[in-house]
C-alpha cells in the first residue's frame, strides 16, 4: 500500500512536470514568462488563443482597406495601381550601382601612368597644375590681345569695334519726325570693324520694309545697282551688309569704311555671299555704302580662342581623375571663352565686356559648386577611369552645349514662347521632336535609376520642380520663360550616375547653363507679358483710315487722309510713316498741336510707290501700326490689307545689347 501510494504520487509529480515542461514550452514559444507567484496572473489567460490557427486570415483588400483609410474616395484600382507602381520603383532587391568599365583600359589610363611614374609626389602635381593653368590663361589673353587690334586706315584712323546689329537709323520712331534726330544724313562715315559670323545676325519680328515684312533673315535692305556701286537703306545691319557687299568674311568678321551718302531710291535685291537682300522701290532719307580700295587687316579670333580652350581643356581631362580638379577649371576656361569669344553679348569696349561677364561670373562659380556637389555631377565623375571616354563624353558634350549658337543654330527655334512658335516656320514641329527625344532620355535615365534603387527619391523631388513649374504658370501678370540656364539645371539632377548616356546629357547640360549665363545672365524665369512681347504686335485698335481724297496737279499731286475718333481715351494721338518714316504726328487735346486731318503732297512728275501707315498714340509712344496702304506711281491709292504691322528692327537676341544707332562723324 505504501509503496503503490508512493508510486501514485510519483507517476503524478511527473504528469505535472510534464504538464509544466509543456507550459513552460509553450509560454518560452510565445515570449511569455510564466511566474510562480501566488498571486500571479493565471497562466491560462494570457496565452488564450495564442496558438489558435483555426481563424480564418484576414483578406488582403480589407487589409488595404485599413492603410488606404483616409484616402477610401480615391477608387480601389487607383489604389492598387498605386502601390504597385510604388513597389516597382523601388527597384530590385540588389541595387545595382553603375560603374563605366573602360575600353581598352590600358590606354584609357595611359596618362595617369605616365603621370604617376614622372610625378609621383603630390606637391609636384599640385605645381604643375598651377603652371599649366597659368600658361592657359596667359595664352588665351595673348591671343585676345591680337585680336584687337586693327591697322589703321589712311584718313580714317583705327577701326572701331561694332556689333552685328549697329544700324545708323534708331528703332520705333527714335530718330523723330523726318529722321531728324539721326541727322546728318550725309557726308559721315567712319572705319569700323565686325565680328565673325553676323550672318546669322536675323530680326525675330516682322519689320516693315515697304508693302513687305522681313523676319528670321538679317536686315539688309538694297545692295550693287546698275552702276555696280552698293547701296543700302540706312535701317540696314552695317555688319550684315558689309558681307553682301563682299567687304569683310562671314567666317573671321574683317573691316571697312562706311559712307553716309543721304537720300537714295531703289533699292535692289540680291542674294550674295549667304545673304539674300530685301529690295525697296522708293525712296529713303538716308543711305550708305562702303568705301572702296581700302586697305585694312583685322581677324576676329574667336576661333582660334576656341582652339586653345579646347586643346588645354582636353589634355586636363586625360590627366586629371579628381572630379574637382576636372571639373572646375574646365567649368571657369568654357565660361570665359564662350563670354569673350565664341557668343559675348553686345558691348561696346573690352573693358565694358569684361566687367559684365565678371558680374555673372561671381554668382555662377556658387552654382558650379551646388552643380557640382547637389545635382551629381561628383557622383557622375568619381572613380571615373576611362579618361578618353570622360573627354570625348562629358567634355566633348559640354562643348556642343557651350557653342549652341553654332551647333543648334539649325533648329528653327528663337524663344519658347507662343508667339515665336506660332510665327517661326517649323517651330512647333521642332519642338515636337525636341519633346520626343527628351521623353526617350528620360525614359531610360528612369530605368538606370530604378536599377540603382534611387527612382523614389528623383521622382520626388521632380515632382516638388513640377509642381513650382505649375505655380508659376498660374500666377497672374507673369509667364514662364525657360531659359537656358533655367533648363540645364531642371534637367541636371536626371544625370546623377555614372553611365555613358548620363556623361554625355550631363556635359550638355553644364554646357548649356555655361552659355545661357554668359551669354544672356541671370535673366528671370517669370517675366511680365511686356518683356516677352518685345518689338512684337501689342494687339491694339487701329486707326480706320476711310478713302484719301487725292488732288493730281501739274507740279504738284497731294493726298489728304482723315480718321476717325480715338477707340478710348488713352490713345490721344495720331501717327503716320511715310516709307516708313515718321513724317506727321498730332494730339486730340492740344490745341496747338492737333489736325483733323493729314495731307502729303509729291512733284508731278515723281514716278514711284509712296507707302502710308498708321497708328494710335498713347503719350509719346505709338502703339500697333497698320499695314501698308500705297499711293503708287500712277497717283493711285491702294487701300492697306487688315491687321497690323511693325517698323522696328529686332536683333537675333530678341532686341538686346547690340542694337544701337550709330551717329555719324
Amino acid at each position: 500500500m505504501g509503496e503503490n501510494g508512493t508510486e501514485v504520487r510519483s507517476q503524478a509529480r511527473d504528469v505535472e512536470g510534464q504538464e509544466s515542461t509543456s507550459t513552460s514550452a509553450s509560454a518560452s514559444s510565445t515570449n511569455v514568462v510564466v511566474p510562480e507567484h501566488p498571486d500571479a496572473p493565471i497562466v491560462e489567460a494570457a496565452l488564450v488563443n495564442q496558438n489558435d490557427d483555426s481563424r480564418p486570415p484576414t483578406p488582403r483588400f480589407i487589409q488595404d482597406e485599413r492603410s488606404w483609410k483616409r484616402w477610401k474616395w480615391v477608387p480601389y484600382p487607383v489604389r492598387r495601381l498605386t502601390i504597385a507602381v510604388y513597389k516597382w520603383a523601388q527597384g530590385p532587391p540588389s541595387p545595382n550601382n553603375f560603374k563605366i568599365q573602360p575600353l581598352l583600359p590600358s590606354v584609357q589610363r595611359a596618362p595617369v601612368r605616365l603621370l604617376d611614374k614622372f610625378l609621383p609626389r603630390k606637391s609636384h602635381r599640385a605645381w604643375l597644375v598651377f603652371f599649366y593653368l597659368s600658361i592657359w590663361i596667359v595664352t588665351f589673353a595673348l591671343v585676345m590681345r591680337q585680336g584687337q587690334s586693327a591697322t589703321e586706315i589712311d584718313g580714317w584712323g583705327t577701326p572701331s569695334a561694332i556689333g552685328c546689329g549697329n544700324t545708323y537709323w534708331a528703332a520705333d520712331n527714335g530718330c523723330g519726325l523726318d529722321g531728324n534726330d539721326c541727322r546728318p544724313f550725309d557726308g559721315g562715315g567712319f572705319a569700323f570693324k565686325c565680328p565673325a559670323s553676323c550672318e546669322s545676325y536675323q530680326v525675330l519680328n516682322p519689320h516693315a520694309v515697304g508693302a513687305t515684312e522681313v523676319v528670321y533673315q538679317p536686315l539688309v535692305i538694297g545692295g550693287p545697282g546698275s552702276n555696280g556701286s552698293a547701296v543700302y537703306r540706312g535701317d540696314s545691319f552695317i555688319c550684315g551688309a558689309a558681307i553682301h557687299a563682299g567687304v569683310i568674311s562671314n567666317t573671321v568678321g574683317g573691316c571697312g569704311v562706311v559712307k553716309l551718302i543721304g537720300l537714295q531710291r531703289d533699292f535692289n535685291s540680291s542674294t550674295q555671299n549667304g545673304i539674300s537682300s530685301v529690295g525697296f522701290d522708293s525712296y529713303f532719307p538716308l543711305s550708305f555704302t562702303f568705301e572702296t580700295g581700302t586697305q585694312c587687316v583685322s581677324r576676329d579670333t574667336r576661333w582660334p580662342l576656341l582652339a586653345v580652350s579646347v586643346v588645354f581643356s582636353t589634355v586636363l581631362a586625360l590627366f586629371v581623375t579628381s572630379p574637382a580638379l576636372f571639373f572646375f577649371p574646365v567649368f571657369t576656361g568654357i565660361y570665359w571663352t564662350v563670354g569673350l569669344a565664341t557668343d559675348p553679348p553686345g558691348y561696346s569696349s573690352i573693358a565694358g565686356l569684361f566687367s559684365n561677364e565678371l558680374g555673372n561670373f561671381l554668382p555662377a562659380v556658387f552654382t558650379a559648386w551646388v552643380m557640382y556637389d547637389k545635382m551629381g555631377v561628383r557622383r557622375t565623375l568619381k572613380g571615373l577611369t576611362a579618361q578618353v571616354e570622360k573627354s570625348v563624353l562629358w567634355l566633348g558634350g559640354c562643348w556642343v552645349g557651350a557653342l549652341t549658337n553654332y551647333t543648334f543654330d539649325f533648329i528653327p527655334i528663337q524663344r519658347l514662347t507662343p508667339h515665336d512658335l506660332d510665327q517661326q516656320p517649323g517651330a512647333r514641329a521642332a519642338l515636337a521632336i525636341i519633346i520626343i527625344v527628351l521623353a526617350v532620355v528620360a525614359v531610360s535615365q528612369i530605368w538606370f535609376f530604378r536599377q540603382e534603387g534611387r527612382l523614389v527619391k528623383y521622382l520626388k523631388l521632380y515632382a516638388l520642380l513640377v509642381a513650382a513649374i505649375v505655380i508659376s504658370v498660374v500666377l497672374p501678370g507673369l509667364s514662364l520663360r525657360i531659359h537656358h540656364y533655367i533648363l540645364a539645371l531642371l534637367l541636371l539632377p536626371g544625370t546623377s550616375m555614372q553611365t555613358r548616356p548620363s556623361l554625355l546629357y550631363q556635359g550638355i547640360l553644364v554646357g548649356l547653363f555655361l552659355n545661357g549665363i554668359a551669354r544672356w545672365g541671370w535673366d528671370s524665369f517669370l517675366q511680365t507679358a511686356a518683356a516677352l512681347q518685345g518689338d512684337a504686335q501689342l494687339g491694339s485698335p487701329l486707326p480706320s483710315i476711310p478713302a484719301p481724297n487725292i488732288t493730281l496737279g501739274s507740279a504738284l499731286s497731294s493726298i489728304t487722309f482723315t480718321w476717325g475718333l480715338s477707340p478710348g481715351p488713352e490713345l490721344d494721338g495720331l501717327s503716320v510713316l511715310v516709307n516708313d518714316v515718321e513724317r506727321f504726328r498730332t494730339y486730340f487735346a492740344d490745341e496747338f498741336d492737333s489736325s483733323p486731318n493729314f495731307t502729303w503732297t509729291r512733284r508731278a512728275g515723281l514716278e514711284e510707290n509712296e507707302y502710308f501707315r498708321f497708328a494710335w498714340m498713347q503719350g509719346s509712344g505709338s502703339e500697333d501700326y497698320t499695314k501698308a496702304g500705297t499711293w503708287n506711281a500712277k497717283g493711285e491709292w491702294v487701300a492697306m490689307q487688315p491687321g497690323p504691322s511693325r517698323v522696328r528692327a529686332r536683333s537675333a537676341e530678341g532686341g538686346r545689347g547690340e542694337g544701337i544707332l550709330l551717329k555719324a562723324r
